[in-house]
């Protein structure tokens, strides 16, 4: 038996072909999200007939009895079916396509206005009537992509993927065009429900706060002064001395009662703000900062009660911020107004870094001035320095709280 003896240029050749030189390892054509569209695509035309049959079948009914005393409540019972259908579409678009639309706002049924007041709401409700529309072009729409989907599967896959993305992008200009809430007051429902539950929120933590504060401060301090006057009594005869010790004592945690109090209520809203103004109360507040602060207000008139609250509660917590954690040797507070805006702006040169959410109370800023229209800036490279930029809208003195 001879033994076959490959040549020298045989052993490099295989030498050279290594694991990185074999062919890639056989893999679908199609990636993930090409398979999603094709199967929106197909899906198109179930989900179309069904929806075309329901408006159809609820605007023939409603509108047929008008005439009757029913018609109009069959109506509007099918408008908030057709919300429901608009619901389905926007989550098939959002799971397949990947097209994120906000839902639209709830219709306000309840409260006063009486049975033909609500009905006349649902009657015109743009949502419902925009989902009509959209289940109406639809039918027409699935047939065709259903037809040129499943024909391309077989005939034209291997271009079918761009076939594929082109009308799924038509699929997407619709969504976005007649199932997104595109009414700019809707918009603006859904922001001042959630800046709701901000204010809500906020309100609900200061009461905490407070009620912690009294219950672990100033009543602690009134519980001792009521018990040493108590023993001060009971020895006032038995030992002069030793009593009037104790009502030395007892006065003293009154005075440190009456401090804790004062700076409670000055926590709450403070006597000089309301006094005096912005200035003297920044200039109050930057007297107490580890750090020298510049402040300069200008400001012709005083805004609204809450508006200069809400900025003067803004800075405390900022300098706040620049004493524990910033290490600054310099800060400084300015605050002007520009049209209907009220501006504030807290620079400091401390070591920056500070981030929204890191703990430093910047989101809870963020999150306040946001629940009144407001805007939060923050610009704080790692080594400083650090300048905070607030701005809140501009209201009047004039018929607000004095």
């Amino acid at each position: 038996m001879t033994e076959r003896i490959p040549s020298p240029g045989a052993s490099r050749a295989a030498t050279a072909a290594g694991p990185d030189d074999r062919p890639p390892p056989p893999r679908l054509a199609y990636d993930r999200r090409t398979w999603k569209e094709i199967t929106h695509l197909l899906a198109n035309l179930p989900v179309a007939l069904l929806g075309f049959t329901y408006v159809v079948t609820m605007l023939s009914i409603g509108l047929g009895l008008t005439v009757t005393v029913i018609g109009f409540p069959l109506l509007a019972v099918g408008l908030m079916g057709a919300r429901q259908l608009g619901r389905l579409e926007r989550a098939r678009a959002r799971a397949l396509l990947g097209v994120r639309v906000d839902e639209p706002s709830r219709l306000r049924l309840r409260g006063g206005g009486g049975f033909f007041q609500r009905l006349w709401m649902q009657l015109k409700d743009p949502v419902g009537w925009r989902t009509v529309l959209y289940e109406f072009i639809r039918l027409p729409w699935g047939v065709l992509t259903f037809s040129v989907t499943l024909a391309s599967l077989f005939v034209l896959w291997p271009v079918l993927p761009f076939i594929a993305r082109g009308l799924t992008n038509a699929d997407r200009a619709m969504v976005r065009g007649l199932l997104s809430p595109s009414d700019e007051l809707e918009r603006r429902i859904a922001e001042l429900e959630s800046d709701r539950g901000v204010v809500v929120d906020t309100a609900a933590a200061d009461l905490r706060r407070i009620e912690r504060d009294l219950h672990d401060g100033a009543q602690a301090r009134l519980v001792n002064l009521a018990m040493g006057l108590g023993l001060a009594k009971e020895k006032v005869l038995e030992d002069p001395d030793a009593a009037a010790e104790m009502v030395s004592e007892a006065h003293g945690e009154v005075k440190l009662a009456l401090q804790e109090l004062r700076d409670l209520a000055r926590g709450i809203h403070p006597a000089v703000l309301t006094d005096r103004g912005l200035d003297a109360a920044l200039s109050s507040i930057a007297s107490r900062c580890t750090a020298p602060v510049k402040v300069t207000v200008e400001l012709a008139d005083r805004p609204a009660a809450a508006i200069e609250g809400i900025a003067y509660f803004t800075v405390s917590e900022l300098l706040q911020n620049v004493s524990k954690h910033s290490g600054a040797k310099a800060a400084s507070v300015d605050v002007w107004r520009t049209d209907d805006r009220l501006l504030i702006q807290v620079w400091d040169d401390g070591r920056g870094g500070a981030r929204l959410d890191r703990g430093t109370g910047m989101k809870g800023l963020a999150d306040r001035l946001d629940a009144v229209d407001g805007l939060f800036v923050l610009d704080s490279p790692e080594g400083g320095p650090t300048t905070v930029t607030a701005e809140l809208p501009w209201r009047d003195r004039s018929g607000a709280t004095g």
